[in-house]
């Protein structure tokens, strides 16, 4: 099975499964939340089959296919998974079958809401996998056509300004990163990815990039790190990285329930994901000029995004804005690794901040999609009603769905035991190593993510029981298997983090050992 073609099949199942849904279940809505599931359950399959097949232990590369495209471009079809892409592979199809269990709520165009989902899924199955630059740039730009339908066609009375913010903002941070790397290209005639970092990695990327734009900048130093500046762009859009995260909270707060599970708990890790695959290993020696002032963004968005959400009514709001906080965190870890000391210990320290940073993209997409889950079914019994002033006393009425929106919101705050806390946990161990400033300036944003999502408890919760809670009904049988599902795998992450570490471990020492570090 060496020989077989996983990663292609893998993008085609859900993309072909899309398409077949929008074109044909059309008025047929209970077939096309059949296929929808039966697609799902191929590509789930898929992914746990490649885990199985392949040694992700090696931390190398695994189930590589390359075939030439457009050569003279330097474009190849290639594309590959280690542990990393793997990891973020069980991920997209976790948020995506969530969000398919939270989707019976859709009713008009049934059969184009699930369409649209397997095409995003399909889209983020081929950026996890990708390892040349056009090809991975294409599942990047593809993803926003289903995303932006998604949040246009479902959603509150402002989905149409969200949708339309979302698509230019992310637009424009991805043309800036296309004039990065064609200014890569035009310099190196290369855009794979492991070839430019061992390009960067000999010290040949950056004067052969400027031999081709001598007289622009003054030395090879300065125009890397304007490239950096333009690719750096392109990805904190989709992170989000404060200031560019501005069409955020409109955008989870008008979709609807399910899609806004795919925005926070899968789209937003695209991001993330180019930090660690591209970012660090390409842009290595100009991070470490720039890594203070990198790491004052993040910092910014990690306390300002923590005291934002502490300052809203609206609970779905309040999570967007939990959402950057959290992503501020693998920001933290990613720009760290540009004061990484030498040595043993050094190499120690940056390992604890990589495994931390998957780790933290895991975890955050499966609680930020439990919680923002959860809010739907409160806007779905109260008639769309979602204040933090609006309820009250619930607990009285519905103990069930108050213990496991508990549960989620704890362990988003990384309550010791649940899977939020052993991320963040790495990434302070090796953050307090690397920059011990940067870890203390970060700690204010732990406390107010505390502070806010207890508050939220505390209110929504307990208290005299209001009005709108009195006939508050709790989870049906079946509510409670699907929403006790994500709740069991906090559970399971957060006392056996071992069950992905085994697989970030390797690619993490493989990464830091082709870093120098």
């Amino acid at each position: 099975m060496k020989g077989f073609p996983w990663l292609t099949c893998l993008t085609l199942v859900p993309l072909l499964g899309g398409v077949g849904l929008m074109c044909g279940m059309a008025g047929r809505d209970r077939v096309a939340r059949f296929v929808a599931w039966l697609v799902w359950g191929m590509s789930a399959f898929l992914v746990l089959a490649l885990g199985t097949i392949v040694d992700l232990r090696a931390g190398s590369l695994q189930a590589v296919e390359r075939h030439a495209w457009v050569p003279t471009l330097g474009v190849t079809y290639h594309v590959g998974v280690d542990g990393l892409g793997w990891v973020l592979l069980l991920l997209t199809v976790v948020v995506s079958g969530l969000a398919l269990l939270a989707a019976r709520t859709i009713r008009e165009r049934v059969h184009v809401f699930h369409g649209l989902t397997l095409a995003l899924m399909a889209t983020l199955f081929g950026t996890f996998t990708a390892l040349n630059f056009v090809h991975w740039f294409l599942f990047w730009e593809l993803s926003l056509i289903p995303a932006f339908f998604l949040v246009r066609l479902w959603g509150g009375p402002q989905r149409h300004t969200a949708s339309i913010q979302f698509f230019l903002f992310t637009l424009a941070g991805s043309v800036a990163m296309l004039l990065g790397f064609l200014v890569v290209l035009l310099g190196t005639g290369e855009l794979d990815f492991p070839e430019l970092a061992r390009l960067a990695r000999e010290g040949a990327l950056w004067p052969a990039v400027w031999r081709h734009w001598n007289g622009w900048v003054q030395s090879p130093q300065e125009l890397a790190l304007v490239v950096m500046a333009l690719v750096l762009a392109g990805l904190a859009v989709k992170i989000p990285m404060m200031p560019l995260h501005t069409w955020l909270p409109a955008t989870y707060t008008e979709a609807a329930t399910p899609v806004t599970m795919l925005l926070t708990g899968a789209m937003s890790k695209m991001g993330v994901y180019g930090l660690v695959r591209i970012f660090l290993p390409v842009f290595q020696e100009p991070l470490r000029q720039a890594w203070p002032w990198l790491m004052a963004l993040a910092l910014w968005t990690v306390v300002a995004a923590a005291c934002a959400a502490l300052a809203q009514r609206d609970l779905k709001r309040m999570l967007a804005y939990s959402s950057v906080n959290h992503l501020g965190y693998c920001l933290l870890a990613a720009f760290a690794l540009g004061a990484a000391g030498s040595g043993d210990q050094g190499a120690v320290h940056q390992g604890a901040a990589l495994n931390g940073l998957v780790l933290q993209m895991f975890n955050h997409g499966l609680t930020a999609a439990t919680l923002f889950w959860c809010v739907g079914l409160l806007e779905e019994r109260s008639g769309g009603l979602r204040g933090l002033d609006d309820f009250g006393g619930l607990r009285a009425a519905a103990p069930v769905f108050c213990g496991l929106t508990g549960v989620a919101a704890f362990a988003s705050l990384g309550l010791p035991g649940l899977n939020g806390f052993v991320g963040e946990f790495l990434i302070f161990r090796g953050l307090f190593a690397l920059v011990p400033w940067g870890a203390i300036l970060a700690v204010p944003g732990l406390l107010v993510t505390a502070v806010f999502l207890l508050r939220m408890l505390q209110r929504v919760f307990h208290g005299p029981v209001q009005p709108v809670c009195g006939c508050w009904r709790d989870l049906t049988g079946q509510e409670r298997l699907a929403l006790g599902l994500p709740v069991a795998g906090m559970f399971v992450l957060g006392l056996w983090p071992q069950a992905l570490l085994q697989f970030t471990q390797p690619w993490a020492i493989q990464l830091l050992g082709f870093l120098g570090g």
